[in-house]
């Protein structure tokens, strides 16, 4: 965060200002000392040292508004927690008030309020953050805790971090399409425990370094949202404010997380017929709100945003710069379709090929074992049987319960084959073609991971890709149907049917007349 200069001074500022800058009114200016560099602050926190303070214009107004209600309720000329919780964080109260006890430290306040020129000046401060590492850094430390001890350094506990991953999930849901629904889940804690369990094993509190890397490295986009939503809400909340009607929680920003979308394209009309309540319902053995959440935020970005599938017939004026430069910027939450569930389809390969081939777009399988264990392939390329090792950049294998953990991350580490002899058959997954960290038998019926067998009770297959995606696996399916059917009902004629092998295998099984 740099430093801004400020000309304008709070009542009581301006004489110590003026003072401190008396020296250099006439001659030449003084050298910078180290004295110097060390800004005097007012008693509410104000850098009086500084000048040429830029006003940005919404911190200004929001400034003006907040200053001018804190003097309202509480008599106070300047600003203070309750009115800024209350004004720009009514639904997350928790993080507005460790927001404001963070600009409160920085400007290493006397009061308990927060001069205005002071509130502008950190304010500023914390939407210059643009280095992602150091915007996680601020938001961990956020949550941790102080130590008494001064040369000890901050920590932070598996509470902490656990409120700090409640307070993702919540913003990540109120501004998804479902705007709210992710309440509802029923698997929430589980899902957080099993990263709070990946990060401290049997710790109770670490250092706020080692929280940080382990989220630059695994989830740092989890934490991103959140600083996208407070820089949101501090530059435009005072437009709802100046109008009377409050800050509507910025319902108009729209954050980058999956709707699972539970109906299966290919289902039959028995299926589609059933209640409507039923289609909209998400069975809890499926993947929950919780875990799609998770993974948007830890697996690359093609899996959380939908991918266009290249067409001979599409639009070529689609792909101009500035449709590029809008679909990098866009942060429009895919859909994730259910395209095999073993539970309703029935386990086997060949059930696992027919719902899965011929999908060109992104796809996550999810195994479930007997022992509670959950494990995910995410597949950035349609699946294809081959004897080769398949996948470019984006393939992810990934232990989602008990614990979260990301077993690897590397191109051609995908394997399926199910028919061509002399080969491995079944699916795997892993650089190491002997060792693969994940492999399940030809049968769909075992699941070997890291050596440890496994009995695999269900299987789930999501696909990422864009609704054309779907209508391209849905069009394919149709055709292999057609063509069926159409080599099933071939006519013969009398003389190709004299020469026609079937008739030769019927007059060995003893059929010698036939009608006409």
């Amino acid at each position: 965060m740099g430093n801004h200069s400020s000309s304008h001074h709070e009542p009581g500022e301006q004489q110590s200002s003026h003072n401190t800058n008396s020296a250099g009114i006439s001659g030449k200016q003084p050298s910078r000392t180290s004295s110097d560099a060390n800004m005097t602050r007012s008693p509410s926190g104000a850098d009086i040292n500084e000048k040429n303070f830029s006003q940005y214009v919404p911190i200004e107004k929001l400034s003006q508004i907040l200053h001018s209600k804190t003097q309202s309720q509480f008599g106070v000329n300047g600003i203070v927690c309750e009115i800024f919780v209350t004004q720009l964080f009514p639904n997350y109260s928790d993080l507005g008030t460790r927001i404001f006890k963070q600009l409160h430290a920085n400007s290493r306040a006397k009061t308990k309020h927060l001069g205005t020129v002071a509130f502008k000046q950190q304010c500023e401060r914390y939407l210059a953050l643009m280095d992602d590492n150091k915007i996680l850094e601020v938001y961990v430390k956020l949550y941790g805790e102080p130590t008494e001890d001064p040369e000890k350094p901050d920590f932070i506990t598996s509470d902490g971090v656990k409120r700090l991953l409640l307070t993702c999930y919540s913003i990540a849901m109120a501004h998804s399409t479902g705007n709210g629904v992710g309440a509802l889940c029923p698997q929430l804690d589980r899902t957080l425990n099993s990263v709070v369990k990946s990060i401290f094993f049997s710790q109770d509190s670490l250092s706020l370094g080692f929280v940080s890397r382990w989220f630059e490295q695994n989830a740092i986009r989890l934490v991103l949202l959140v600083h996208k939503y407070c820089v949101h809400t501090l530059t435009t909340a005072y437009r709802g404010l100046e109008q009377s009607d409050g800050f509507d929680g910025g319902s108009g920003l729209e954050l980058s997380t999956p709707v699972l979308d539970i109906k299966n394209p290919f289902s039959d009309s028995s299926s589609s017929s059933t209640s409507d309540a039923h289609s909209h319902k998400i069975d809890d053995s499926l993947m929950p709100l919780s875990q799609a959440w998770l993974l948007a935020g830890t697996l690359p970005p093609l899996y959380s945003r939908p991918q266009a599938v290249s067409s001979p017939t599409a639009n070529k004026s689609t792909s101009s710069a500035v449709q590029i430069f809008k679909n990098k910027l866009a942060m429009i939450p895919s859909h994730w379709a259910l395209l095999y569930d073993s539970d309703d389809h029935g386990v086997g390969a060949n059930r696992f090929l027919h719902h899965v081939l011929g999908y060109r777009g992104p796809t996550l399988v999810l195994l479930h074992t007997r022992d509670d264990q959950t494990y995910l392939i995410a597949s950035p390329n349609e699946w294809k049987e081959t004897h080769l090792y398949t996948g470019s950049e984006g393939c992810v294998v990934i232990q989602l319960l008990p614990k979260f953990v990301i077993l690897e991350k590397k191109p051609n580490i995908l394997y399926l084959n199910t028919s061509i002899r002399g080969y491995p058959k079944g699916l795997r997954a892993g650089a190491d073609p002997r060792k693969p960290i994940l492999s399940v038998d030809e049968h769909f019926e075992k699941i070997d991971i890291k050596g440890i067998q496994h009995e695999l009770i269900s299987i789930e297959v999501w696909g990422c890709g864009d609704p054309s995606s779907r209508e391209v696996q849905l069009d394919i399916k149709k055709w292999q149907i057609k063509e069926a059917e159409r080599q099933r009902t071939v006519k013969l004629t009398a003389a190709d049917w004299m020469d026609h092998p079937d008739r030769y295998l019927l007059e060995l099984g003893g059929r010698q007349n036939y009608n006409n």
